[in-house]
């Protein structure tokens, strides 16, 4: 897959696009290695620059880079055993949001998430991660088995929010959200939640309503998305760079507010810089906090949630 840049990574583009085109020439012309060596370290240096001065629209950018990983890229890499559950039981089965049994380092879970898709037929497939009814539901039914088995349930949040046609509206969206985020919030069983790219409006918090939420250093997580609240605030949408830098919609300002418990640190140039060590970043927080969460018991648990969520917006 070729590499996709951003806008405001164009001036690494140009150094990476004349690395490469001095390697062909040094299979042709003679050798270029210094000349590439030091492009490299300034591309290095570029971009390590560039990622440490992220403001909230590039870091929404870099939450929506298409080659970030996905669901299925985190359930390939760190779960093994993993059998689908699908459908709703009620209307039909919705792919937007993916889960079932699987193994995790050993440890028998409940995994789901939203999955967006990779080129135009997942995308289609998937609806882009914009799960409709029949995906939220499919989620209560999944925390229902894993309350039921005493399984943990691991989430994966990646999604600008729940589908908002026509159809899944005259099937029950509202109630559909509302019912997945009451499911997690009275869970008898760990739940952790890791927003690992965009997260949505209560399209996110249905997969959300956790013991801990994590979230990934360029992720964002927020009530509306900056073109919609810039929409309302200020009928343009245009001003989506404004809604951002107000909103407070990334990893630091969520963890002082306590909207998240713990930012997972990722690559220099973003998670879709170096998938395999993000992926294995994700593993070992969500590991972490696993290990904290198993000893207590159910009434422990939901204590613990409550408090959690009671405690956002209070100041000290």
């Amino acid at each position: 897959m070729a590499t996709h840049y951003l806008e405001f990574e164009k001036p690494i583009a140009d150094l990476e696009a004349k690395i490469e085109e001095l390697g062909l020439l040094s299979a042709t012309s003679g050798s270029f290695e210094a000349e590439i060596e030091g492009l490299r370290k300034k591309a290095a240096q570029l971009r390590k620059k560039t990622y440490a001065e992220l403001d909230p629209w590039k870091k929404t950018q870099v939450a929506r880079h298409p080659q970030r990983p996905h669901f299925v890229d985190y359930l390939d890499a760190l779960f093994t055993d993993y059998v689908e559950l699908r459908g709703d039981r009620q209307f039909g089965d919705d792919q937007a949001i993916l889960g079932g049994l699987a193994r995790f380092r050993g440890q028998a879970v409940v995994v789901m998430g939203h999955e967006k898709g990779h080129d135009t037929a997942t995308r289609l497939t998937h609806n882009f991660g914009m799960a409709r009814p029949e995906g939220y539901r499919k989620a209560v039914r999944l925390m229902d088995m894993a309350d039921r088995f005493g399984l943990p349930v691991l989430t994966f949040v990646d999604t600008a929010g729940a589908y908002p046609g026509l159809g899944a509206e005259e099937r029950g969206q509202a109630e559909a959200i509302a019912r997945s985020t009451e499911r997690g919030l009275i869970l008898g069983t760990p739940m952790i939640a890791t927003v690992t790219g965009e997260g949505g409006s209560g399209g996110a918090i249905a997969l959300a309503a956790a013991n801990r939420v994590l979230i990934l250093e360029h992720s964002i997580y927020s009530v509306i998305s900056p073109e919609g609240a810039a929409g309302i605030l200020w009928r343009d949408g245009a001003r989506a760079k404004d809604a951002a830098n107000a909103m407070k919609i990334t990893g630091p300002d969520l963890l002082a507010l306590k909207i998240v418990d713990r930012i997972v640190p990722e690559p220099v140039g973003g998670a879709h810089s170096d998938r395999d060590a993000a992926i294995a970043a994700v593993g070992d927080a969500v590991w972490d906090e696993l290990q904290k969460l198993l000893p207590l018991s159910p009434a422990e648990l939901r204590k613990q949630r409550s408090d959690r969520f009671y405690a956002i917006g209070q100041s000290n």
